[in-house]
């Protein structure tokens, strides 16, 4: 049976996947590692926001970072993982 904390991580990781920024920042970090001001190109955000939901993706566990120079390069921790999460999602929505 499913402990207390394990419950907890699962709802923060489905939390950090419920808006629709961060979802989209992981579809984009499914394709390959890309930097902060790479992504925040793709949206109509400021880097201090687009950094803010990084942050809340690092958090859960969803994301890691290197840094590159003064760069920092994001890319999933478990793609495999996070496939099956939006394959199952979209089967829902489908």
């Amino acid at each position: 049976m499913a402990s207390s904390i394990d419950r907890k991580k699962k709802a923060q990781i489905f939390k950090a996947l419920a808006h629709p920024i961060r979802l989209h920042i992981v579809e984009l970090l499914l394709e390959d590692e890309k930097c902060v001001n790479d992504i925040r190109d793709l949206f109509d955000s400021t880097q201090p926001n687009i950094s803010q939901h990084l942050n809340i993706l690092k958090y859960s566990g969803i994301v890691d970072f290197r840094q590159s120079g003064n760069l920092r390069c994001y890319y999933l921790q478990d793609p495999e993982k996070i496939k099956k999460i939006i394959r199952a999602v979209k089967g829902l929505v489908a």
